[in-house]
């Protein structure tokens, strides 16, 4: 798999994860989080284990297991923290200003890079520009002083995603990528039947399942938990933080489309403004700058007309 391969997968990846919200549409409100995410991630983990016996067993057996369960476990508490704040911040917004917020990791992962003494390429800050200008665009004039709260929730939760996709992409290219996703979420799931079973000790006694819920887990299971995160953590090992960063941005812009010509039922609708737009065409233009690296693909060109000459 090449560069342009792997983020060709965290494209496809982004565009699974944007499904989000229309799966979350169909769980009844009165389901706990901590109990689709429970669910979902141990139902994903037995299938990946299933299908991947030997390559999870044989990283058991491995001399470095208890750093990679270790590094798993990190991960797992990382994805819970920020996935909470997320929660609560995103409250104070409608679906389009919080799925922008939620890309202010963008902003915040080269700060994190930086304090590391990490490089980053000339085109990863040019791409990491659009989007923070996209962001802006977006963000700008819907903002009130009561989302202040929201948005230092927001905030906080990106810079612990920052450290997430940083530490994600350090193990992606250490350990066999599926059996990090099994591990991975194992553990997510375990600390989220903890948090179900503190505010509920009845577990599924006390839910009300239906067709809808058994079919929207089943599906949130497969694709978003087995598959786009082992696809993930596969495109991972090619590509450094920032430029995952940057096209995991591209999320918002599916996620808009969905909330834009399903019917009202399915999902929260989003008013298209000319600001939301322009916001998102700069989303585009700097994650296409990042996906596409046009040095090389110039370079060939220069190289086929120069062949073609002789």
């Amino acid at each position: 798999m090449n560069r342009l391969q792997a983020n060709l997968c965290l494209l496809c990846v982004t565009l699974c994860w944007s499904t989000e919200t229309i799966l979350y549409s169909n769980i009844p409100s009165e389901i706990p989080s901590f109990a689709t995410t429970c669910v979902t991630c141990l139902t994903g983990t037995f299938l990946l284990f299933a299908a991947f016996y030997r390559r999870a067993m044989e990283s058991i057996r491995s001399h470095e297991r208890l750093k990679l369960l270790l590094t798993c476990l990190g991960l797992a508490i990382l994805n819970a923290s920020y996935n909470t704040l997320f929660l609560y911040g995103t409250k104070s917004f409608d679906v389009a200003s919080g799925a922008f917020t939620f890309c202010m990791t963008v902003v915040v992962l080269p700060v994190v890079l930086l304090t590391m003494r990490r490089s980053i390429s000339m085109s990863t800050w040019i791409s990491v520009a659009l989007v923070c200008s996209g962001i802006v665009m977006a963000l700008g004039p819907s903002l009130r002083g009561e989302q202040v709260t929201g948005l230092v929730f927001m905030a906080v939760g990106c810079l612990l995603r920052a450290f997430f996709i940083v530490l994600l992409a350090d193990t992606a290219k250490k350990f066999d990528p599926i059996s990090i996703t099994i591990f991975f979420q194992l553990f997510a799931g375990l600390l989220s039947l903890i948090g179900w079973f503190c505010m509920e000790p009845r577990l599924f006694l006390a839910l009300p399942i239906s067709r809808s819920l058994i079919a929207s887990w089943a599906i949130y299971a497969y694709f978003i938990v087995a598959f786009a995160q082992s696809l993930n953590i596969f495109a991972m090992k090619r590509v450094t933080a920032a430029n995952a960063t940057v096209v995991y941005s591209l999320e918002i812009v599916f996620s808009i489309i969905w909330s834009t010509i399903l019917p009202e039922g399915i999902v929260e609708n989003v008013k298209l403004t000319p600001f939301i737009l322009v916001g998102m065409i700069l989303v585009v233009i700097g994650s296409l700058a990042e996906i596409i690296d046009f040095r090389k693909a110039r370079a060939k060109h220069e190289a086929s007309i120069m062949e073609g000459e002789k």
